[in-house]
């Protein structure tokens, strides 16, 4: 007998965590999944009703695909200054000095912020290559 199931998507299991688990402001948690406001609310609802409809009539849980970029941090390049937003995804190419600043085209390129998230405690990025 196959168990029914609900399958979460990526950014829906991250919005749950935001939200319920660090206990931000649906704000912040917008602004950190990179979307808007009311985006956020509808990512989290869905989620929210799958993981009810789970609890309440016994169906697993499958977490797959979605749209979704972990650890969204600020970087700073050192030869101009410049500060923007970089994803987990482009981490292999920074280590490796292949990724450059967008304005100076320098790959002198470091973290700005320190690991207080218990997010980056995880699965941090910056760990181990913060050059400052």
């Amino acid at each position: 007998m196959e168990v029914p199931e609900n399958v979460l998507k990526l950014e829906e299991l991250e919005a749950v965590r935001l939200k319920d688990l660090e206990g931000l402001e649906q704000s912040e948690c917008a602004e950190k999944m990179g979307v808007s406001r009311p985006t956020f609310q509808r990512i989290l609802l869905a989620a929210r009703e799958k993981i009810a409809d789970s609890l309440v009539n016994g169906k697993t849980i499958h977490i797959e695909g979605g749209n979704f970029t972990q650890n969204i941090c600020p970087v700073r390049c050192t030869a101009c200054g410049k500060i923007w937003q970089e994803s987990f995804e482009n981490i292999k190419a920074i280590k490796d000095g292949d990724y450059t600043c967008p304005d100076c085209h320098s790959n002198s390129i470091v973290c700005e912020q320190t690991c207080k998230g218990k997010s980056c405690r995880r699965k941090c990025w910056r760990n181990g290559w913060r050059d400052e």
